[in-house]
């Protein structure tokens, strides 16, 4: 009678949305300073066909929002499923376990639940603090390639390195050396290798690859600036601050792209070529997949941790409220769903742990802030959230102080709209409206203005419950 119960049991662990036998493995695939910019959202200048073909086997999401606009906090929040303020980290230099020892990250739970979990290259942030290199009782082995700086991501070659055909400008480069001369090369060589012994294993894995690109510098290799033809890559429209705007909506990242035109659409001819590199390796991670015959047990996750500035607004990087810099590329491919799915529900990076909890039938251990986005796999045309929450503090890097000003900005369907905050206090000292139906480039700043005064009420009424959550 008790091996029947035992076997009962072992049934039941395994009873999956993929079926009965190994539950499904997990290939969590993270890229670093992504926009919103890919052949599969429509800009079809980029050459991403993997990532595309990526988009046409799952369920692409067209309005997903990170939590705040910067590495660490944006990952910490994703990989631990709670808020920036909750975990009380808004810079680079805050491990999540300082204030939160005992959370349970989304690679932690898959490891305690039976799972061969694997971090290749850039997941959680790369602390600098020697003490603080990823986030060792999250992995069932150590980390490859977790911590460096995107600086130190020099090409590394045999013989003598050929020479840079660019600029320099902003450490843009332009050499004709191999995929693995950079970090991200030998992140897909790496990731190749180490499926390829997972698939011998029993346990199901979850498979964490992190991409450093496109981050600066835009270094890749020269086939890869070949692939575009510099002078008919489309360029920023609006180069300019938003008319009205609050300075402190601002960064000190600013570009004068208008008196540079030259260096501009350099810039740009070297993010496209980071972005194409990037797509390249990703597609060696997905054949290798597919190789070894694992697509149908293999539920795919792919994301970007924030956006990116390059000349709109007169700003370059991240850091900002504005939605260049909180709009995200997302795509969850499961192989149980239909392919091809697109959905404009608004959605939070957030929403990313317990979705997976929920598909791979694991009970999450600690109280989660986002919500399941399975309902959106299964019809991706029903409403989900009416706002999402993406945050910034000021100053930009607070470098293990409390910030002085925190930027909330609220993500509705039509509009965006930020409050400057003491806090301290909790005082708005700045406020901005946009209306991305009339205006999508965020060009002025309606917050003061009288057609946009009906509307003010209820924005802050949805961005007061969300911060007071």
């Amino acid at each position: 009678m008790m091996k029947l119960i035992h076997l009962l049991v072992a049934i039941a662990l395994t009873l999956t949305p993929i079926g009965l036998g190994k539950r499904p493995n997990v290939l969590f695939i993270a890229v670093d300073d992504l926009r919103v910019e890919l052949g599969c959202y429509g800009d079809a200048h980029v050459l991403s066909p993997n990532i595309d073909r990526l988009a046409k086997q799952g369920t692409l999401f067209e309005r997903a929002y990170c939590q705040q606009t910067v590495c660490n906090p944006s990952r910490a929040s994703l990989l631990t499923g709670m808020r920036p303020d909750t975990l009380r980290v808004w810079d680079l230099y805050t491990h999540f376990r300082q204030n939160m020892p005992d959370a349970v990250t989304l690679p932690q739970l898959f490891m305690q639940n039976g799972y061969r979990s694997v971090g290749i290259g850039k997941i959680f942030h790369n602390w600098r603090q020697d003490d603080w290199r990823g986030d060792r009782v999250s992995w069932s082995e150590p980390e490859f390639l977790h911590y460096e700086t995107h600086g130190h991501d020099e090409a590394k070659v045999e013989g003598s390195l050929p020479p840079n055909l660019t600029s320099g400008a902003g450490g843009i480069e332009c050499r004709d050396v191999p995929d693995e001369a950079y970090y991200d090369g030998r992140i897909a060589q790496k990731a190749v290798e180490r499926m390829r012994a997972l698939a011998e294993s029993e346990e199901p894995f979850f498979l964490a690859v992190g991409f450093w690109k496109p981050h600066t510098p835009f270094n890749a290799p020269k086939k890869y600036w070949d692939m575009y033809d510099r002078n008919s890559i489309p360029l920023p429209l609006h180069l300019d601050p938003p008319n009205d705007v609050p300075d402190i909506a601002l960064t000190s990242s600013r570009y004068d792209g208008k008196s540079k035109p030259v260096e501009l659409r350099e810039m740009h001819h070297g993010h496209l070529a980071a972005i194409t590199y990037l797509d390249t390796q990703i597609g060696k991670v997905l054949d290798e997949l597919e190789r070894l015959d694992l697509r149908d047990d293999t539920i795919i996750v792919w994301w970007s941790d924030h956006g990116l500035h390059l000349g709109e607004h007169g700003l370059t990087r991240k850091t900002t409220a504005f939605e260049l810099d909180a709009h995200v590329p997302l795509i969850i491919a499961n192989p149980e769903d239909k392919g091809g799915q697109r959905t404009d529900a608004l959605v939070e990076l957030l929403d990313l742990y317990p979705t997976l909890v929920e598909l791979c039938g694991i009970s999450p251990s600690t109280s989660l802030e986002g919500r399941s986005l399975v309902p959106l796999l299964e019809d991706p045309n029903q409403g989900f959230k009416t706002v999402a929450l993406t945050q910034t503090p000021r100053p930009n890097y607070p470098k293990g102080k409390l910030p002085q000003v925190m930027g909330y900005s609220a993500r509705t369907e039509r509009f965006r709209y930020t409050e400057w905050r003491d806090f301290e206090t909790g005082a708005v000292i700045g406020r901005e409206l946009y209306d991305h139906h009339a205006d999508p480039l965020e060009t002025g700043n309606g917050a003061e203005k009288n057609e946009y005064k009906k509307w003010l009420p209820g924005l802050e009424a949805q961005l007061e419950r969300l911060v007071s959550r």
